[in-house]
């Protein structure tokens, strides 16, 4: 990580700006100490690495444009294992080719962290539309059962400030992280206020890491109750507290060794999946308007969550009972929010840049007391929802 006070006062662009939200999340990362960003050419991602291929050395970090998304990803999983923040961006189809690594990643508890600037999908798609259809695919694209964290920002501003605190999570939990954004939110241009360097440097939270001739102690994360997770450093290559591999199979988290022992493998599993799930509460963060009184909740993540608010404010200046409840991560699921949500309304509508990826996995919470609260999804592809169209949706269902 910079921890130079020179080199860290050119990674933080202090002041305020107009900013495209590609640049907002690139300049977000910069400020949380990313030193290495390894990319490929994508549309509507390229702007991303641009801004970090002119950023990045005047802060003494590293860019490097590699010959595909694969590459990509397996050069930031290198400079991660020597105890970097790093960083790749891309958007869908990129995405789909760096699925082998991010499973394995999630297998190594590898805080790594990248960038999907969505556009249209399957296939190729459409470039510039915006689109939400690599959410399913965020949690568990590769092959296995692994968790990740992915944020969901809805602003230029929250571009900057959650590809910042994407890396807190990432070290911190010792999981691959994803900055979900689109064709939409990364090519509008809007102010973003970033404090000063000073300000920046103490919301760092510095990777936990073996000091000089400490011996390692575990290379992954273990408990005895899945409540109760101890998650060790990550050992760095080229320090004595590095273990002699590090295997890309299952492996007993007592000693990493490979096994084909059922019981082993399966808590093997069970560990990397549940010190995420087991702690949603911990992990996953909300935003929760006018719920007291509400008959109706809008739930809604990402960029929707702008014409959701208008929708409320609208709704509720003709005096009907809605409420707001955003999700600011996407995975893992705020199920102990979501649980708390179903008691409180008759109804949820959910406006989705998709055909209704995280809507279903909210019907799963909709019975929750014996209570039955009927979930409402508004699809859309290639665009934003209006105002309107939730406003008429919430009138209907009403």
């Amino acid at each position: 990580m910079i921890i130079d006070e020179e080199r860290y006062e050119n990674a933080v662009l202090s002041g305020t700006h107009l900013l495209m939200g590609n640049h907002a999340m690139a300049e977000g990362c910069m400020a949380a100490g990313c030193e290495f960003f390894a990319g490929y050419p994508i549309t509507p991602q390229s702007e991303c690495a641009e801004r970090m291929s002119v950023r990045l050395p005047e802060a003494g970090g590293v860019f490097m444009q590699m010959e595909d998304e694969i590459a990509s990803i397996a050069a930031i999983i290198g400079a991660t294992l020597t105890g970097k923040r790093a960083l790749t961006a891309t958007s869908g189809p990129g995405f789909a080719l760096m699925q082998e690594c991010m499973s394995w990643a999630a297998l190594l508890e590898l805080p790594i962290v990248v960038g999907n600037v969505q556009r249209v999908g399957p296939g190729s798609g459409i470039v510039s539309l915006p689109h939400h259809g690599d959410i399913t695919q965020m949690r568990r694209g590769g092959n296995g059962d692994y968790e990740v964290i992915v944020v969901a920002p809805n602003s230029c501003q929250e571009l900057f400030d959650l590809s910042f605190e994407a890396f807190n999570i990432a070290d911190e939990w010792r999981v691959p992280t994803i900055i979900m954004s689109d064709a939409l939110l990364g090519h509008i241009h809007e102010k973003v206020v970033i404090p000063p360097a000073d300000e920046m440097r103490k919301k760092i939270r510095l990777r936990k890491t073996y000091g000089p001739g400490e011996k390692i102690k575990n290379v992954y994360t273990v408990t005895k109750d899945f409540e109760n997770f101890s998650i060790p450093p990550l050992p760095i290559i080229g320090t004595e507290a590095f273990p002699w591999w590090m295997p890309s199979v299952t492996h007993s988290v007592r000693n990493g060794l490979i096994t084909e022992d059922a019981d082993v493998a399966f808590e093997c599993v069970r560990i990397k999946s549940y010190k995420i799930l087991k702690n949603e509460a911990k992990i996953a963060m909300v935003e929760k308007y006018n719920l007291d009184d509400a008959d109706v909740a809008i739930v809604a993540y990402g960029i929707p969550s702008r014409t959701a608010i208008e929708a409320m404010n609208r709704c509720r200046k003709e005096g009907l009972k809605v409420g707001f409840f955003r999700m600011k991560t996407v995975w893992p699921i705020p199920v102990t929010e979501i649980k708390i949500l179903m008691q409180q309304v008759k109804a949820i509508v959910f406006p989705e840049i998709n055909l209704g990826q995280i809507a279903g996995e909210i019907e799963r919470y909709a019975c929750e007391g014996g209570k039955k609260v009927p979930v409402h999804l508004i699809p859309h592809t290639s665009g934003l929802h209006t105002p309107e169209q939730i406003i008429s949706k919430i009138k209907e269902v009403i």
